[in-house]
């Protein structure tokens, strides 16, 4: 992936992390009901960030801009759509599932190359001719950073999509309803993005399939630690140590991370973070911090998650997870997108087994 981290679903949400043995795992969530589906009917017209985005067709033309994610292509993936990708600006050195990498990168790039905001230069979009531009957060529209604008695509005839979730996102005009839910993103809005999709591309019926295999999956892993002493588990991902001010690992809390732990019967006890927060814990808070499960992100290959742990049990000895070298790990599964069943079913193995 590029220089950046992933940290466009490091969002906050109000709370904080419980002790050790606090509480248990719930013995049910209320799951939604099965996603029924049903053939596109063109013209559609959806709302996307308060603007109004018709499609006469299934788009052919997709170019599916960085904003350091790998939701959008994963989500193409997974649908069997990645034919419709014009150019795609994604990429991820691991992933949780090992079949996934090289699909991804199977998918045309279209020669593209990001300027220093790791962003889509506008004049290389509007070379491309797209029937549409998809964007994984509403700043990946902002002039200022080298984008295009989707006022700019409107004018050239193209339609243009945030993820739903990150309307709110990089927009300071976002409505208060955007802004919303941005702050309380959860594995849920992975499966919205994939709906919307499924509508987009005349796919419902695959997007429908694939969500309601993923519930299945959710509900069976959440089962099997209900009622279960909730673990304390820390994610970090030393990989990328430039979004902590202080040098050390960057720990992930808040929005779907917090939703990923939290169904695998676990804590994050640096629950409801900001980034902001996230990026100034220092090597005390992490003394503090209770943690009973070490969780590794990966996110570039070679990684070796046992020496990263390693090294983190040997700085902070006092964790119960050092003692007992307790640690796995994950890498885009906690992320927004296709993949978070799998991560909640590795992090409830390693905590619960």
């Amino acid at each position: 992936m590029s220089a950046v981290p992933l940290v466009l679903v490091a969002v906050a949400i109000v709370g904080c992390g419980a002790g050790s043995g606090a509480s248990t795992a719930p013995t049910s969530r209320s799951v939604p009901p099965s996603v029924t589906a049903a053939p596109t009917t063109y013209p559609l017209t959806i709302r996307n960030c308060g603007r109004t985005v018709t499609f006469e067709r299934a788009p052919s033309r997709v170019v599916l801009l960085n904003g350091t994610s790998v939701a959008e292509v994963e989500s193409f993936v997974v649908l069997g759509i990645q034919d419709r990708v014009l150019a795609n600006s994604q990429s991820y050195g691991v992933s949780d599932d090992p079949a996934m990498v090289e699909k991804v990168k199977a998918v045309p790039t279209g020669g593209l190359t990001l300027n220093q905001n790791f962003e889509v230069p506008r004049e290389q979009v509007l070379g491309l001719r797209p029937d549409l531009v998809i964007s994984p957060w509403a700043g990946g529209f902002d002039e200022k950073i080298g984008s295009i604008s989707r006022d700019q695509l409107a004018a050239a005839g193209v339609a243009s999509y945030v993820t739903p979730v990150n309307c709110g996102f990089g927009d300071p005009a976002a409505s208060p309803e955007d802004q919303e839910r941005y702050r309380g993103q959860s594995v849920e809005s992975s499966f919205e993005l994939l709906l919307e999709l499924g509508r987009i591309f005349d796919v419902q019926q695959r997007a429908a399939d694939y969500v309601n295999e993923q519930r299945a999956r959710l509900a069976e892993a959440e089962q099997a630690v209900a009622g279960k002493q909730r673990r304390n588990l820390l994610v970090v991902y030393p990989g990328m140590s430039m979004m902590n001010n202080n040098g050390l690992p960057a720990v992930f809390g808040g929005g779907i991370y917090d939703d990923v732990i939290d169904r695998a019967g676990g804590v994050n006890p640096f629950a409801g973070r900001t980034n902001a927060e996230l990026a100034e814990i220092n090597a005390e808070a992490l003394a503090a911090a209770r943690v009973d499960l070490l969780v590794v992100g990966l996110f570039q290959p070679g990684e070796d998650a046992r020496v990263m742990a390693e090294d983190l049990f040997a700085k902070f000895p006092q964790w119960e997870a050092s003692k007992a070298r307790r640690f796995t790990s994950v890498s885009d599964g906690i992320y927004l997108g296709p993949l978070n069943a799998v991560a909640v079913k590795k992090l409830a193995d390693a905590a619960h087994g």
